[in-house]
């Protein structure tokens, strides 16, 4: 049974080079960064803020460019450019030892952050990492390949395009998407199908869509987690049909040989588990944190 808390966040705003971000910050002490996944935002954490903000952290939570309520201006959107985001973000705002907490291509994020910049992270906790921004060629077989390169560029066409995303953000197909990755289907609100959906309607979105789509895949797992200085805790979602548990071998193992590291599957849970199944995702963190 999913715990009742209030939901309500206090949204502000940033500057960052001449872009706004939208952001939330909830409670006192060692602070955690939570970072969404493809399409999501600040909302998607609404059941874990309110729980971790009363357990004695500092609960920051940001919009990635491009997504949320935060600027959707046209750019080259990489996991690069999210990474030095969040990197000014944690400069500006928060400036101390912080623990990186994300979901799907938010937990990649994590990862690169607590790998690349040690020095302003104290740990991460990756829940259903994603293993790319998008699919390497080499994990696709030949058929997949030729229909994902044909699908990207009618995405990118000024002339298709539009006609696209206009198909793929109707709340019918985003309600129908949901279903796919999440276990539960009562947990797939009307609340949630709206939170992906309003974003969709911003100028830029479009054009968001289209350059996420068509961006390199970025950095493995496994050429950052050699650089691991940091414990990590890792959470799945066993029933994951986008990120399968199968996947997650590299962090099983690297589990099974250092203590700093811990692996927890999810059962009964999708690709959002930390949405899904709260109470036992919240757990874990505050467990671990403790």
């Amino acid at each position: 049974m999913t715990t009742t808390i209030d939901t309500t966040f206090k949204n502000l705003d940033w500057t960052w080079q001449g872009h706004n971000i939208r952001y939330t910050v909830a409670g006192e002490g060692q602070p955690l960064l939570l970072i969404h996944g493809f399409g999501a935002s600040i909302g998607h954490w609404k059941k874990n803020i309110p729980v971790l903000a009363a357990s004695g952290y500092q609960v920051y939570a940001v919009d990635l460019l491009g997504f949320g309520a935060s600027g959707k201006p046209a750019l080259d959107y990489t996991l690069e450019l999210w990474q030095e985001q969040i990197r000014d973000f944690w400069q500006e705002h928060i400036n101390q030892p912080t623990v990186f907490v994300g979901n799907s291509i938010g937990a990649l994020l994590s990862l690169m952050l607590v790998t690349n910049h040690p020095e302003i992270a104290s740990g991460g906790v990756l829940i259903n990492c994603a293993g790319g921004l998008n699919h390497r060629p080499d994990e696709l077989n030949l058929i997949l390949r030729l229909v994902m390169g044909g699908f990207t560029k009618l995405v990118s066409s000024p002339v298709t395009g539009k006609f696209i995303f206009d198909r793929v953000r109707q709340k019918n197909r985003i309600r129908s998407t949901l279903y796919q990755v999440y276990r539960d289907r009562a947990e797939v609100t009307d609340d949630l199908v709206e939170m992906l959906y309003q974003p969709s309607c911003d100028p830029g979105a479009q054009q968001v869509f289209a350059s996420v789509l068509t961006a390199p895949p970025g950095a493995t797992p496994q050429e950052l987690l050699p650089k691991l200085q940091h414990p990590l805790l890792i959470l799945w979602g066993e029933e994951d049909p986008w990120t399968p548990i199968k996947g997650a071998k590299i962090y099983q193992n690297l589990a099974a040989t250092n203590e700093s590291v811990k692996f927890y599957p999810i059962p009964t849970a999708g690709h959002c588990p930390h949405d899904e199944k709260p109470d036992i995702v919240n757990k874990h963190i505050l467990d671990w944190l403790n």
